[in-house]
């Protein structure tokens, strides 16, 4: 008869043991990325609340001001493929804090700043410590859930939100009691927190994702022609977002709306974007990619001329509905990423796609920007309502490209 030592029953199943150490590996990534990128996100958005103030303070033009808030993700759409080759040579929780780090320094930068050029150069800084963020936490996120990550980059991409929702309102709110230079040297230690924070909490990525397994060149070829779709709806939507929350705060301050109302009208979209995360990554499951692509896109051009049409008021109780609309597109196509690539182009997949998408949050604003320029706010708004419904019929090409094109 055998006799087993006593430790025996003790000791955990190595494969159990090992299990409950990758889950956990896992939520520890998704938690740290979700922190982060509500910082990022809120970094980007929070310069909307500041558009008016800086057109006051350096009359500035609607192309100008545009031009400020487009240097800061132009920097950021600029060099998110470089940091996505980057992290095949370093470590990707190390260049996420260095990123966090650079971001926040830049908003030091810009509460410094003594004019309008010190002010681009900060922005500048700090669009380039945001670069890191999208490609690398969306790729550490998909590998750490494997085929089960859909959900999990739902509720990072869900993270960025509310982000949106609370920077932009804070600094509303501190910009009563205080300068808009005091008021961005407050939101950037709070970005050198979180930074510290995503050091110590973080699993590290690794450097490099091992053996790039071949692919045959049918599934090639239709991988690269559904991303190719992928990427150039992604473009457009992102173009109509960051277009019309740039005319946003002047229509409300058009309609009457004093600064903190602005703010919290932003608020609202943000948070009815947070809700439309989960809700399209809900009703694309259900009803598939395409219909929600169709259904988003066309509520959007009808709440935007909705808001531009009425009242203070009820334009302002439309606006989470209208956020739903803006950001439920993007949660649906982040999603799709993976299922139109390789495994091991990943990383560069949505180095690529977060650069198309923030680079048009870059550009298209100044095209609409001297649009409103020529024609007036009111008239460049109707153009980012036109530029919805030119999604969908890209959708519709998009169509036989994904496996739930016969629910659409």
């Amino acid at each position: 008869m055998t006799i087993l030592p006593l430790g025996f029953l003790s000791q955990p199943r190595p494969a159990a043991s090992e299990e409950a150490a990758t889950h956990n590996k896992a939520r520890r990534t998704l938690a740290a990325t979700g922190i982060n990128h509500a910082l990022h996100d809120g970094f980007t958005d929070l310069i909307y609340v500041l558009l008016p103030v800086w057109q006051t303070e350096f009359a500035l033009s609607y192309g100008l001001l545009a031009m400020m808030r487009g240097v800061y993700s132009g920097a950021m759409a600029g060099l998110q493929i470089p940091a996505g080759r980057l992290a095949e040579r370093i470590d990707g929780k190390i260049l996420l804090a260095l990123g966090t780090v650079v971001a926040a320094l830049g908003y030091v930068l810009a509460g410094l700043s003594g004019g309008v050029v010190g002010l681009g150069l900060a922005l500048l800084v700090s669009g380039a410590g945001s670069s890191t963020q999208h490609p690398l936490a969306s790729a550490a996120v998909s590998r750490a859930y494997g085929k089960a990550a859909r959900g999990p980059l739902g509720i990072y991409n869900f993270s960025g939100d509310l982000g949106k929702a609370a920077l932009p309102p804070l600094i509303a709110i501190l910009l009563v009691i205080m300068s808009w230079r005091h008021a961005l040297l407050l939101v950037a230690l709070a970005g050198l927190f979180v930074a510290l924070c995503l050091a110590m909490l973080m699993p590290a990525v690794g450097k490099g994702f091992g053996h790039k397994p071949s692919v045959t060149t049918q599934s090639a070829q239709a991988g690269r022609g559904g991303f190719s779709w992928l990427l150039a709806i992604g473009i457009l939507d992102s173009a109509v977002r960051m277009g019309f929350l740039t005319f946003l705060p002047f229509l409300l301050r058009d309609k009457g709306a004093s600064l903190p109302t602005s703010g919290f009208a932003l608020a609202l979209v943000f948070i009815g974007g947070a809700a439309g995360k989960f809700t399209c990554g809900w009703l694309g499951e259900r009803v598939g990619t395409i219909r929600t692509v169709l259904l988003t896109e066309g509520g959007t051009a009808a709440l935007i001329l909705a808001v531009l049409a009425l009242p203070l008021t009820p334009a302002i109780i439309l606006l989470p509905l209208l956020g739903v609309m803006l950001n439920g597109t993007s949660s649906v196509l982040y999603g799709t990423v993976p299922e139109l690539t390789s495994p091991h182009r990943t990383e560069r997949a949505f180095a690529l796609f977060y650069s198309g998408t923030i680079g048009s949050g870059a550009t298209a604003p100044v095209l609409f920007g001297l649009l409103g320029d020529a024609v007036g706010p009111a008239l460049a708004t109707v153009a980012t309502a036109i530029t919805a419904l030119a999604i969908c019929p890209l959708a519709l090409l998009l169509a036989t490209h994904l496996a739930d094109s016969r629910r659409a």
